[in-house]
């Protein structure tokens, strides 16, 4: 059987589960389209490359699969470095395919060149410049495997346009040949042992609980340790949904916006167990004193996190459910009385709140969102203060259920994001909670949103300022807005009529209910611009290097 290069990758990337894929078309990757073209694989057509990355980075943290993209050379494929680094930081399987320049022209600064397998080689897993046909099929079974086992993350594909039109003839070899790769995914039993030893011995533990534990599919043992030793459960912002938050168990999230109730806990501590999380900066506040009561249990499938960030007393490398599982059934039962009254305490003294002033407020969105949907969507936001108030009032019940830039904090994310999500997920009810500041770096998906008829319903939160930089400047640069007012702003209704989508504009408090429930009705996308008080904030807060239980409050 005689099949070219774009041929045998679009029936490797079939072979190996991919059925979707978003991309842009463009000179040297116009083979690949042609065979799309006929192909049971679907293609979206994006507006821009960097969208098409983020959106399969969507689709694959609503689905657990694997999401591809696919741009063109040079300019298309450096379009992608920015979800494809948004990716590698959340640890998201994504498999971004390039096409590239003639293999005779390669390092010739020949016409749309880029040299993107260098380009990304710190921000992918693992990357390939291929330079024969005949290499498509293993290389795009291995690429698949590397970025579905481990610790997840982002693979990339630079395949020449001659390699794309070469023939090849006969069944081509898809073995893995990757000697050199071999994650540990059980763990060491007698770390294992020592890990029930502390926890067994601890009067107040807590379980933080990272975007690892949904990656594992983990969050049923997550819950089974917790109830099995009565512990506490916080979890990071990749980890909302690990355990859900109307759960007794449940201090929600921690870090800079977090609960207080979670924050006071993890600094009063005595054993911290951290599962699938990284310690990163907006959690960990000021670093040198963070959880300084506490031995640090860290389980992680990704060795070089461990110890990375905060000194670790315990590791243990492996897969977060394979470790729970083994771990569980040695736990002891313990009531803790002391500990969950000091926690109570907290939790009924330190509640998120908002002023109602009469002003349309964003977390009176977010609830109203929460409610209108059964608290079931898919909820998917920018970077900014949007992604705070939805993080913290919606209330999650489920993995995958909030999808968000964290790492990379990548503005321009939320939108494509959703679109991805809704193609994974054609059932869900997908909502976009933005900012107009975010939400105008991707604003030109909605034409992808209009011409596929996605029913993705964004909630815009308008502000009229980049409003996480001018809440800083309030608080710190003295209310010097330096360039976040957001002058010259479109009128988002009249933009979403002219892309043929549904636009809504709410004034007024008691006007969301009503527009959520049309929105709802509608079987299509929806964009509802919410008139929001221009200088809300994100409380509470932890400055910059503070310690985690130094928050500033509402009051």
């Amino acid at each position: 059987m005689t099949r070219t290069g774009a041929q045998l990758l679009i029936d490797s990337l079939l072979d190996v589960g991919i059925n979707t894929l978003f991309g842009i078309p463009g000179g040297v990757v116009i083979p690949i389209f042609d065979v799309l073209y006929d192909s049971e694989l679907n293609a979206v057509l994006m507006r821009h490359e960097q969208a098409a990355a983020h959106a399969a980075d969507g689709y694959a943290r609503a689905s657990g699969r694997l999401g591809c993209c696919l741009a063109t050379s040079g300019p298309g494929a450096t379009n992608l470095v920015t979800g494809i680094a948004t990716a590698n930081f959340d640890s998201v399987p994504i498999l971004a395919i390039t096409g590239q320049v003639r293999t005779d022209l390669i390092g010739n600064d020949a016409f749309q060149e880029a040299d993107i397998t260098g380009i990304t080689r710190g921000i992918t897993k693992h990357n390939y410049l291929v330079r024969h046909a005949e290499d498509i099929p293993r290389v795009v079974h291995e690429a698949a495997h590397i970025a579905t086992t481990g610790r997840f993350g982002p693979v990339l594909i630079d395949i020449p346009v001659d390699v794309s039109t070469s023939k090849v003839d006969g069944e081509l070899q898809s073995d893995l040949q990757l000697p050199g790769y071999k994650p540990n995914s059980v763990g060491n039993p007698r770390q294992v042992e020592r890990a029930a030893e502390l926890i067994n011995q601890s009067s107040r533990p807590v379980l933080y609980a990272g975007g690892g534990v949904i990656a594992s599919g983990a969050h049923q043992e997550l819950l089974a340790l917790a109830q099995a030793g009565n512990i506490p459960v916080t979890t990071t912002l990749m980890g909302l949904g690990a355990i859900p938050e109307d759960h007794r168990l449940s201090l929600k999230m921690l870090g800079m916006h977090g609960t207080p109730v979670a924050n006071y806990a993890v600094m009063s501590s005595d054993l911290l167990i951290a599962i699938g999380a990284r310690f990163d900066d907006r959690i960990t506040g000021k670093i040198t004193e963070f959880a300084e009561h506490a031995k640090i249990l860290h389980v992680d499938i990704d060795p070089s996190s461990i110890g990375k960030n905060i000194k670790v007393d315990l590791p243990v490398v492996g897969d977060a459910r394979q470790i729970l599982l083994r771990l569980t059934p040695l736990i002891e039962e313990r009531n803790r009385s002391e500990w969950w009254q000091q926690i109570e305490n907290w939790r009924r003294d330190h509640k998120f709140s908002y002023k109602n002033d009469g002003k349309l407020k964003p977390q009176f969105v977010v609830q109203q969102i929460r409610e209108v949907t059964g608290g079931e969507a898919i909820i998917c936001t920018e970077v900014g203060q949007n992604q705070m108030w939805a993080a913290q009032w919606f209330t999650f019940k489920r993995p995958r259920q909030f999808i968000s830039s964290g790492g990379l904090g990548t503005m321009g994310y939320g939108f494509p994001a959703a679109i991805g999500a809704q193609f994974a997920r054609p059932e869900a009810t997908v909502f976009e909670i933005a900012g107009d500041g975010s939400f105008q770096m991707n604003i030109q998906e909605l034409a992808t949103v209009a011409r596929n008829n996605t029913p993705v319903k964004i909630a815009l939160l308008n502000n009229g300022y980049l409003g996480m930089v001018r809440q800083w400047q309030e608080l710190f640069y003295q209310r010097r807005y330096s360039h976040t007012r957001l002058n010259g702003n479109p009128d988002f209704v009249k933009v979403a009529d002219a892309y043929g989508v549904a636009g809504i504009r709410v004034q007024k408090s008691e006007e969301v209910r009503p527009a959520l429930e049309k929105a709802l009705k509608i079987d299509g996308p929806v964009l509802l611009d919410f008139c929001i008080d221009p200088e809300e904030n994100v409380f509470p807060m932890v400055p910059t290097d503070e310690r985690l239980d130094h928050m500033i409050d509402l009051a």
